[in-house]
C-alpha cells in the first residue's frame, strides 16, 4: 500500500484523525505516572496529543514507514520516534502504562503478533487500546468512494476486504487472541464540516493508501467517472461527514 509523503497522507485522512486522537485518549485514559507508547504513530497525530497531556519526556513512538518516522520527530522534539514494525517491538516487558494504536491494526501484517507484542511491552494490568475505521460496516471515511467504486468496477478493492479489526467484533477478537484480558469494546465517531464536493474530493487525489493504489490503476476518463459518481452521492454546498471507529481496549 503506497503512503506517499507524510504531507499527502496527512491531507488524505488528517481531517478524521485529527480530531478522533484526542477523544481516544479520552476513552482511555492517561495514567498519572510512566511512559506511554504510541505504536504506528504515523507522522504523529496521536502522539503530538500525548505529548500535550503528558510531556515529551513520558511519550515513545514507533511507526515502520522512514517517512511518518522522520515527520514525528521534526514536528515532536523530545520524542523517542524510532522505526520499527507493531510486530517486533524493541522495547523492554512491562515498560510502559499503556500503550495505543490509533488506525494502525488493519495495517499491521500480523495483528495478533502486533497486539501481543504491544501487551508484553506494557505493564501488567495497564491497558493496551486501539481503534479501527469501520469500513465493513461502511461508516468508514471511505465508504462512500468505495461504494461508488463498486457500481462501477465490482472487481474494487474495498477497505473492509482483509482489514483487520474492521468488522464489528473483529477487534475484540483479536485482542482476546492476543492474550489481553478484561477486553471493553466501543465506538468512537468524529464529524467534519465540508465546504463542497470539491473540498471532499481534493484529499483522493493524494498518493496516499488504499484510494492512491486503485486511482493509478484507472485511467483518467475511469476517474473521471468515479469522480461524478461520487458526486452524485453527496449534497450540494457544504455538509458534515461522520465517520465511525471500532474501539477495543484491554489490559496487559
Amino acid at each position: 500500500m503506497a503512503f506517499g509523503s507524510a504531507d499527502s497522507y496527512a491531507r488524505f485522512m488528517g481531517r478524521f484523525s485529527e480530531p478522533l486522537a484526542p477523544r481516544f485518549a479520552d476513552l482511555v485514559g492517561l495514567p498519572v505516572e510512566g511512559r506511554v507508547l504510541d505504536v504506528g504513530c504515523g507522522p504523529g497525530v496521536l502522539t503530538s496529543v500525548l505529548v500535550d497531556r503528558l510531556g515529551a519526556g513520558r511519550v515513545d513512538a514507533i511507526d515502520p514507514t522512514p517517512g511518518f518516522v522522520a515527520a514525528a520527530r521534526s514536528r515532536l522534539p523530545g520524542v523517542d520516534v524510532r522505526e520499527g514494525s507493531a510486530e517486533a517491538l524493541p522495547y523492554a516487558d512491562g515498560a510502559y502504562a499503556a500503550s495505543f494504536a490509533q488506525l494502525v491494526v488493519h495495517f499491521m501484517k500480523d495483528p495478533v503478533r502486533g497486539l501481543s507484542e504491544m501487551a508484553r511491552v506494557t505493564a501488567p494490568g495497564a491497558p493496551v487500546a486501539a481503534c479501527v475505521w469501520d469500513h465493513g460496516g461502511e461508516r468508514g471515511p471511505l465508504s462512500l468512494f468505495w461504494a461508488a467504486a463498486t457500481e462501477i468496477d465490482p472487481s474494487a478493492r474495498r477497505e473492509a476486504d482483509a482489514s483487520a479489526g474492521s468488522t464489528e467484533g473483529d477487534l475484540v477478537r483479536l485482542f482476546r487472541e492476543a492474550g489481553l484480558a478484561a477486553v471493553e469494546s466501543g465506538e468512537l465517531a468524529v464529524t467534519i464540516r465540508l465546504e463542497s464536493f470539491e473540498d471532499w474530493w481534493a484529499p483522493y487525489e493524494e498518493p496516499a493508501g488504499s484510494v492512491g493504489d486503485y486511482l493509478a490503476t484507472r485511467t483518467a476518463d475511469q476517474v473521471a467517472e468515479l469522480r461524478e459518481r461520487c458526486r452524485a452521492r453527496l449534497p450540494d454546498g457544504r455538509f458534515d461527514v461522520t465517520a465511525v471507529t471500532w474501539t477495543a481496549v484491554g489490559r496487559a
